[in-house]
C-alpha cells in the first residue's frame, strides 16, 4: 500500500467535488441508476433523522410490474422502471402519485434464471426514456407513450458478451448528446452512439488487460471522470477497469488487479483523478491515481484491499465526504467505512445487525440506507467516528432475494420489491427540529 503518495496528491489537490455525468436533473428527481450523479448520493434535506419501530410511514404501494431488481427512476410525474411479466420483459412507466401503470412496453424475452426478472434501472432524459433487457435489447422510447423510438442489439449490433451467464445488467449512460452503454466485445468494448437517432458515434476498442476476471461485459455501470484533466468513461468489464475518451473513443488505460472471473458488478467510484473499484468472489478493492501519459493517460495503484479487508459483492459503495461506505463480505452486506485515502478501515467489517446477505447502499441527509437480501432495512449514521443505527423496517411481501436499489425524490423513497413498488414519506414534519440527533 502506497498510503503516503495518495495523501500527498489528495492534501495538494484539497478536493472534495463530486462529478456530474450529465445535465442536472432537478433536486426532486431520480432520473436513473445511482441518481442524477451515479453515485447513489441524495442532496435532499430535511429527511428523517430517526425512525420508529415501523420504520418511515408508507404513502402507497402498487404492483403489476413484474419479476426483477430494476430500480426506479422518478422524473416529473412519471416513475420508470422494468420487469418480467406476461413472457416478456417491459419497461413500465407509472404514475409519481400513487404508482398506477401508465403504460408497458415489450423490451425482449425475460430472463431465464433461477433468480430471474430484469435487472438495469432506465435512465431518464427530457422526453426519452433509454432501457437496456437482459438479452442486451437497448431501446429508445417516448417518455409520454411508451412509443419506440429506435433499438439497437448489442449481441447482434456489435457481436457483444457478457463475461458470465446473468446477462445485461448495465443502466445506459447519457452524456450531453450521446448514449453510451457496454456491449463487451474486444472491438466494441463501449460504445457511444447519437441519443436522438442511435447512430454510432465510436466503438472503443480494447487491448488485453491481463489474466484476471473473464472476457465480456460486467454487471457494472458506466461512470465519468475528467482525471487527468481528459473528459474519459470508467467502467468495470470482466477483466477489469477501464478508461476510454469520450471524445473519440480511445483505449487510455487499464487495470486487470480487482477483476474476478465470475462476475464484477459493483459501479466504480470517481472523484477528481482517483477511482475506486471493489469486486467479490474474495478479490477485494483498489483505489487507483489517474495521471497524464504522453497524449493519454495511465493509472496507478494507490492501494490494494485484499478480500478480508473490503469486498464489496453487489449493492455497491458511497463515498461520503473522504470516506466509503459499503457492505463488506461475498453475499454478505456487513457494514463498512474505510477512508478513501489511505484505505485504513475506520469502523466495521464484522458488524451483525438484523439485515443478511448483501446489502444495497445509498446516502441522504447524514443518514446510510442499507437495504438487505432478506428485506431489512437498517439507517445508519454516516459518521467515520463509529457505527450507530438510526432504525429499521422490514420491506412487506419479500421474497429472498431483496436486491433492487432505492431512489429518493422529493422526500420519497421509492422501494421495488419485485411485483410490487412501495412508496415511503422519509420527511421530517415542519413542526420537526431541523437539527440532527
Amino acid at each position: 500500500m502506497n498510503a503516503g503518495a495518495g495523501r500527498v496528491a489528495f492534501a495538494a489537490t484539497g478536493l472534495l467535488a463530486v462529478m456530474l455525468v450529465s445535465s442536472p436533473a432537478p433536486a426532486a428527481d431520480w432520473p436513473g441508476w445511482r441518481g442524477p450523479n451515479r453515485d447513489a448520493v441524495s442532496q435532499e434535506r430535511g429527511l428523517l433523522q430517526q425512525w420508529g419501530p415501523q420504520g418511515p410511514p408508507l404513502v402507497w404501494k402498487s404492483g403489476g410490474i413484474g419479476s426483477g431488481f430494476s430500480g426506479v427512476a422518478v422524473a416529473g410525474e412519471r416513475l420508470y422502471t422494468m420487469g418480467d411479466k406476461d413472457g416478456a420483459q417491459h419497461v413500465f412507466a407509472l404514475k409519481r402519485e400513487g404508482g398506477a401503470v401508465l403504460w408497458k412496453v415489450r423490451v425482449g424475452p425475460p430472463l431465464v434464471d433461477s433468480r430471474g426478472g430484469a435487472r438495469a434501472t432506465p435512465v431518464v432524459d427530457g422526453e426519452r426514456v433509454f432501457a437496456l433487457g437482459s438479452s442486451g435489447d437497448l431501446v429508445c422510447l417516448d417518455a409520454g407513450t411508451g412509443k419506440l423510438v429506435w433499438s439497437k442489439n448489442l449481441e447482434r449490433d456489435y457481436g457483444g458478451q457478457m463475461m458470465s451467464r446473468w446477462m445485461w445488467s448495465e443502466s445506459p449512460l447519457v452524456d450531453g448528446d450521446r448514449l453510451v452503454f457496454t456491449p463487451g466485445a474486444r472491438e466494441a468494448a463501449l460504445v457511444a452512439v447519437d441519443k436522438a437517432t442511435g447512430r454510432d458515434v465510436w466503438r472503443a476498442a480494447i487491448t488485453d488487460l491481463g489474466p484476471a476476471g473473464k472476457d465480456g461485459a460486467g454487471y457494472s455501470s458506466i461512470v465519468v471522470s475528467n482525471g487527468a484533466r481528459v473528459k474519459q468513461y470508467v467502467q468495470l468489464l470482466g477483466r477489469g477497469l477501464v478508461g476510454i475518451r469520450a471524445s473519440d473513443g480511445k483505449y487510455l488505460w487499464g487495470y486487470n488487479r480487482v477483476a474476478n472471473g465470475v462476475a464484477n458488478i459493483s459501479t466504480p467510484i470517481v472523484r477528481a483523478n482517483w477511482v475506486f473499484s471493489s469486486t467479490g468472489y474474495q478479490t477485494g478493492s483498489a483505489l487507483l491515481e489517474l495521471q497524464p501519459s504522453g497524449d493519454g493517460v495511465a493509472a496507478r495503484e494507490i492501494y490494494f484491499l485484499d478480500a478480508k479487508t473490503l469486498q464489496n459483492h453487489h449493492g455497491g459503495l458511497v463515498l461520503v465526504g473522504n470516506h466509503v461506505y459499503a457492505g463488506h463480505g461475498h453475499n454478505k452486506g456487513f457494514p463498512i467505512c474505510v477512508d478513501f485515502v489511505t484505505g485504513k478501515v475506520a469502523w466495521g467489517g464484522d458488524i451483525r445487525n438484523a439485515g443478511t446477505g448483501s446489502a444495497a447502499v445509498m446516502y441522504a441527509d447524514g443518514r446510510l440506507y442499507f437495504r438487505y437480501e432478506n428485506g431489512v432495512v437498517v439507517l445508519i449514521e454516516a459518521s467515520p467516528a463509529g457505527y450507530a443505527e438510526k432504525g429499521s423496517f422490514t420491506i412487506p411481501e419479500v421474497r429472498d432475494p431483496s436486491w433492487a436499489h432505492f431512489s429518493i425524490a422529493d422526500g420519497r423513497l421509492y422501494v421495488r420489491e419485485q411485483d410490487n413498488l412501495y412508496c415511503y414519506d422519509i420527511r421530517q414534519a415542519k413542526s420537526a427540529s431541523s437539527s440532527r440527533d
